[in-house]
């Protein structure tokens, strides 16, 4: 094992005791983990806030994943990202200082990024893409290769294909647009407010729509005359099924956490496929590579210290665009 020391055998991270609502949060010292032969140790400068954090403190992930038995205190925090500051003696490929974006899904017992330092298994870190901060970095993994699964391999987009978005100002979807367009489709983004199709637009969007006050029927038949030929619904709901009967006969639609959500009600005329969010590391070396042909923009509408994680946690649940992250090291 070659070590760089952390100046610290305690940290700071947001952990629980058992699972349930916001008032289960606390932040306080624990002890810095000491990563297992397979493992790095990251110095965590940057973690996503997802939905499915709300889930796993809650205790749905854990249930989901088949682990009876929980060990606790159970640190938080699913993605995020860093510099290697031990590499575990069975790890090839990675050296101290290294900078990488990482998960930890469903593991128990649970080493979160919701801290100063976490342990990742090496087959389970990445590199950052060059074109890409730490800070940003933290918040890309799941929903950036959620994306991708969903617009390559999901719908094969070809060139010049006509692709709708829903929910295309959020964390996915403002991914999804910019993947969409590296391969080569045209976007037409369905997102959340005057700001969020303003983002829609920045990030390459040839044509946007407020999904909550716009007329998205008449802007869409306006985009794709004939119907739209793939579509990424990345929220569920009635306002979904609606955009839906704008696909052309034959359409293809994907819709990603099939095992978390039913599947939208779509037109027996179109092609319906659900998908999960399995990360691999073919998966993330294409999206690196996309992400690094050209700019790339990782929307982080807000940033939190540790001590804010409770305001972290009731800002998923509010308007905002793309991602929000917790930075371990600010105070």
């Amino acid at each position: 094992m070659v070590i760089m020391s952390t100046d610290k055998d305690e940290m700071n991270a947001v952990v629980i005791d058992r699972f349930g609502g916001p008032e289960v949060l606390s932040v306080r010292n624990v002890p810095v983990p000491k990563p297992e032969p397979e493992q790095i140790l990251v110095r965590v400068d940057s973690a996503g806030i997802g939905i499915w954090d709300v889930a796993e403190r809650q205790g749905m992930i854990a249930q989901a994943s088949g682990i009876s038995n929980p060990k606790f205190p159970w640190v938080l925090g699913s993605e995020g990202a860093g510099k290697i500051v031990v590499v575990g003696e069975k790890v090839s490929g990675f050296r101290v200082g290294d900078l990488v974006y990482g998960h930890v899904w469903a593991k128990n017992p649970k080493a979160g990024f919701y801290a100063e330092y976490t342990p990742v298994d090496a087959n389970e870190a990445y590199p950052i893409p060059s074109t890409i901060t730490t800070e940003k970095a933290g918040a890309l993994l799941i929903d950036g290769a959620t994306a991708l699964r969903g617009v390559d391999d999901t719908l094969g987009l070809k060139q010049d294909e006509k692709l709708m978005i829903f929910g295309a100002s959020g964390g996915l979807g403002h991914l999804a647009i910019q993947l969409g367009k590296r391969l080569g489709a045209r976007v037409f983004a369905i997102a959340s407010g005057k700001d969020g199709v303003a983002l829609a637009i920045k990030l390459g969007a040839e044509a946007a729509v407020d999904g909550h006050n716009g007329d998205i029927v008449a802007s869409a038949r306006e985009f794709a005359t004939n119907g739209f030929d793939a579509a990424l619904i990345t929220t569920p709901g009635e306002a979904a099924e609606k955009a839906l009967t704008l696909m052309r006969e034959g359409g293809r639609v994907a819709h990603p956490w099939v095992n978390q959500r039913p599947a939208p009600k779509a037109p027996s005329t179109v092609r319906l496929f659900g998908y999960n969010g399995n990360i691999d590391r073919a998966l993330v070396t294409k999206l690196n590579k996309l992400i690094e042909s050209g700019p790339f923009e990782v929307h982080l509408d807000k940033t939190f210290t540790l001590g804010q994680a409770v305001g972290a946690y009731q800002a998923l649940s509010l308007h905002h665009l793309g991602r929000l992250a917790l930075l371990p090291h600010s105070h």
